[in-house]
């Protein structure tokens, strides 16, 4: 899973400048929860991290340039784009 994650945070990055590679890896584990457990809820088997890579490589490729505008807005999420890692990758 680790493997998966560490490739898609750097996707992130390819795809968003905006984002520091600690707030790009904490989207990650976020969007990777967030599946898994809405997956979860709906009565889903679960597939294995395979299935949640494959969903969140989606999710980035298709939005990852405009996740920084989505977490600033997202009061659950706005705390990561605060000033604790002011210097970017």
């Amino acid at each position: 899973m680790l493997l998966y994650q560490d490739a898609l945070t750097q996707l992130l990055l390819e795809k968003n400048d905006r984002l520091t590679e600690l707030q790009a890896r904490t989207c990650v584990e976020l969007l990777w929860e967030d599946f898994e457990s809405t997956y979860a809820k709906a009565g889903r088997e679960y597939k294995g991290p395979e299935m949640a890579e494959r969903v969140v490589r989606q999710w980035i490729e298709n939005y990852g340039e405009n996740l920084h505008d989505f977490i600033a807005n997202n009061p659950k999420y706005k705390h990561l784009l605060g000033d604790s890692d002011p210097l970017l990758h």
